[in-house]
């Protein structure tokens, strides 16, 4: 039963305890099994609230992948500083992104590992979360492969390339994380960044197969 002093919560506290409680319902019960009862329980509301706030269950989980992604997003920008070499924030990036799956496992299943698979409407919002985050990491890698003095490690267009290949790498590796209770985000960083390196000095210095 909601109290009073709850009741007078502003809305975006409100909301965020909402979306909090739905990923944690979402998480561990699945999008089909979950109910907004469910989660109204969970955030101590009534369930007509959750109505007036997010709409349907719909809703509710469309709220929670857009959150979410705005979380992942700000915890990779926020690591990279102003006076990093290129190469460190690549490196702090990279990490800042394991570190957020391994510190929000809830939070990776709704947004990538649920989401995924319940088709419309939401494939369309997942494909557009995981491009934001896609985003962030090619800029790292693009800065990342620019010298000091302004020259290019390689050109724009081979660092997108790479920057691809990393964040595809590090899309991929999650899963590897959470499975691997010895691996840490520290560790799947460094081996990461040390792939994208050598693969950047071989191309670099022209050590490459050709078919």
């Amino acid at each position: 039963m909601a109290t009073r002093q709850q009741k007078r919560l502003p809305r975006h506290v409100r909301e965020r305890q909402m979306i909090d409680a739905a990923v944690r319902v979402f998480s561990h019960s699945g999008y089909h099994a979950a109910s907004v009862e469910e989660i109204a329980e969970a955030a101590g509301i009534s369930k007509p609230m959750v109505y007036i706030y997010l709409g349907s269950k719909e809703g509710v989980f469309t709220a929670c992948i857009h959150r979410e992604a705005d979380r992942l997003v700000e915890a990779v920008r926020a690591v990279v500083r102003p006076h990093d070499t290129p190469e460190l924030g690549l490196w702090q990036g990279i990490g800042a992104f394991f570190r957020f799956v391994a510190d929000n496992r809830d939070s990776w299943k709704v947004l990538y590992q649920q989401a995924r698979t319940q088709g419309t409407p939401f494939s369309g919002e997942v494909a557009d979360a995981r491009c934001r985050v896609m985003d962030e990491i090619t800029a790292l890698v693009v800065a990342g492969t620019r010298l000091p003095g302004g020259e290019r490690i390689i050109d724009e267009q081979e660092a997108e390339i790479l920057a691809r290949m990393v964040a595809g790498a590090a899309d991929a590796l999650t899963e590897w994380l959470l499975e691997n209770p010895d691996e840490t985000p520290e560790s799947l960083t460094e081996r990461v960044m040390s792939i994208a390196l050598v693969g950047v000095e071989r191309f670099n210095s022209g050590d490459v197969c050709e078919a």
